[in-house]
């Protein structure tokens, strides 16, 4: 374990790779070597859950001749490679075993997200909505368009996309909860507000969050994607933090050049909202722990 590494430097969702990933760029080792480079402590990955029918494939895979047998065989040699991984990086940095779920298709993905991860022993899963109704709301500005049509409007595309969160959580109980305000991505293009209705439905994705036990996690990407902030909004980290709930960090990585991105913008951003201290996953022995760390 390392033993020079801040305790606060934990990032529970990145680490998505070339190899297994199609809108990834780097090597899974090289994004583990940039991890200990960056300086963290603990390094969870977090691999893009398969999706299992053709017409969700990305038309980046569909360009690259890739179907749904590819990405799960991709996935399955994921999970079987990842412990050697976690074996070898071990005295420099805390790797841990997850993957980010897919809320797609929306009558199986329930099940199919629980099997993954019985059936590959992983050790903790991040709760992420891509989708609205099956349309991709964090592609391209034209599926973002899509499902605003399908919705009737930027304000009830908001409003549903946080009960998705809020259905998602409640049936698989993610320990971490990524990118909670991912709707404004694209949304603040298309005069997003924080109105009544949507800040009614983000609170009551963050109850369901505060009954699971999640952490909800700050991720950085927003840094990287033209925004002045992080996800969430200090809205919703104000309204978790009065809910009592946890917050992590996530770097969101898919290059070595985006491991540990914006840590320290981050950090500093949570202090600005008052909060002192992250909730952390890492491996203590043979299990996962959960523990607060001060960013102070």
């Amino acid at each position: 374990m390392p033993v020079d590494a801040a305790r606060w430097k934990v990032s529970l969702h990145g680490g998505h790779s070339r190899e297994y990933c199609d809108h990834a760029y780097s090597s899974l080792r090289e994004m583990l070597e940039a991890a200990v480079a960056a300086g963290y402590h603990t390094f969870g990955v977090t691999e893009h859950a398969p999706r299992v029918e053709e017409r969700l494939l990305y038309p980046n895979e569909i360009a690259l001749g890739w179907d749904v047998p590819k990405l799960l065989a991709d996935f399955e040699r994921y999970a079987k490679t990842l412990p050697a991984l976690v074996e070898e990086f071990a005295d420099r940095l805390v790797v841990l075993r997850g993957f980010e779920i897919e809320v797609v298709p929306a009558a199986s993905y329930v099940s199919l997200m629980q099997d993954y991860r019985r059936r590959y022993a992983f050790e903790y899963i991040v709760g992420s909505v891509h989708y609205v109704n099956e349309i991709s709301i964090d592609g391209s500005v034209e599926d973002f368009q899509k499902a605003i049509d399908a919705c009737g409007g930027v304000e009830p595309l908001a409003v549903r996309y946080y009960q998705t969160v809020a259905e998602m959580v409640t049936a698989l109980q993610p320990e971490v909860v990524a990118h909670l305000d991912l709707i404004k991505l694209h949304g603040r293009h298309f005069g997003l507000k924080e109105t009544e209705a949507v800040r009614r439905a983000a609170e009551e994705a963050l109850q369901a969050v505060r009954a699971t036990g999640g952490i909800v996690e700050i991720n950085t990407a927003g840094y990287r994607k033209g925004l002045s902030e992080p996800y969430p909004a200090p809205w919703l980290v104000q309204l978790a933090q009065q809910m009592g709930i946890g917050f992590c960090l996530g770097d969101d990585s898919h290059r070595v050049e985006q491991v540990g991105f914006g840590l320290e913008q981050a950090r500093a951003y949570l202090l600005e909202q008052g909060v002192r201290a992250l909730t952390v996953l890492t491996r203590e022995g043979d299990s996962l722990s959960r523990h607060e760390v001060p960013l102070e």
